[in-house]
């Protein structure tokens, strides 16, 4: 049996004495593509900051790649195989889109440039633009390929198609779809939009109050109506 990449193993995490992770238990496979939605405010973010060290774990364990990671820093984890977008992008507005993608290398030689170029096209269009100029599917473009160089193995994606176009958003999850396929990177993607991330991934988990509350396909997930009307509030039409 082939173990899991990512293990949550009844993990009460938060921030000071705030509780948002209630005894969150998961796995993530390798590969595998999982989607993690729910209403707002039940721990989506907050597990992705979990993992990347940055949301105070009072119990429990985070497993990564057979490595209990809770006494390792957030740049420890990077160095480790993860990487994360957070929804804030984090770009450097001041600096052009290729100087925002040399800073991911991590001592790869600059030719790996191609590399981000060839899954966001849009890029290599824009290399000369500042990071402020672009719109915000490039930048959420930029972000993500910035994260890519750095070859994590498992992908954290924190709502990556808030605010876009829905030719935008369709744009970045076919460049996710031929990451996955093409390079077998697992990704963990927390999104609203229901519908297109239950298109996209493999399998999804609903949370509620900090927990696994529904677990199931993807596919099967999509014309489950009562169980999204239940636990997101919305169906997927």
């Amino acid at each position: 049996m082939i173990s899991p990449l990512l293990q949550f193993d009844q993990v009460v995490a938060g921030y000071g004495p705030t509780t948002i992770l209630d005894r969150l238990s998961f796995t993530v496979q390798p590969g595998e593509r999982l989607a993690m939605i729910g209403r707002n405010g039940v721990g989506k973010s907050t597990t992705l900051r979990a993992i990347m060290g940055l949301a105070r774990l009072s119990s429990g364990r985070i497993v990564f790649d057979g490595e209990d990671m809770t006494g390792l820093a957030p740049h420890q984890r990077a160095q480790r195989g993860l990487g994360y977008v957070p929804q804030t992008r984090d770009i450097f507005p001041s600096l052009s889109v290729e100087e925002n993608l040399l800073a991911g290398l991590k001592q790869r030689p600059r030719a790996a440039l191609a590399e981000a170029y060839a899954f966001f096209p849009r890029l290599a269009e824009r290399r000369h633009n500042g990071g402020a100029q672009l719109s915000g599917g490039e930048q959420q473009m930029l972000s993500v390929a910035r994260t890519l160089l750095g070859r994590p193995r498992l992908l954290l994606l924190d709502e990556p198609l808030e605010g876009l176009a829905p030719i935008i958003r369709q744009e970045l999850l076919a460049a996710f779809g031929r990451l996955a396929s093409e390079t077998n990177i697992t990704v963990l993607i927390v999104e609203q939009q229901v519908s297109e991330v239950l298109a996209y991934a493999d399998r999804a988990l609903i949370l509620d109050h900090g927990h696994v509350v529904h677990e199931a396909p993807a596919a099967v997930l999509r014309t489950d109506e009562a169980t999204l009307e239940r636990h997101v509030g919305m169906a997927v039409h």
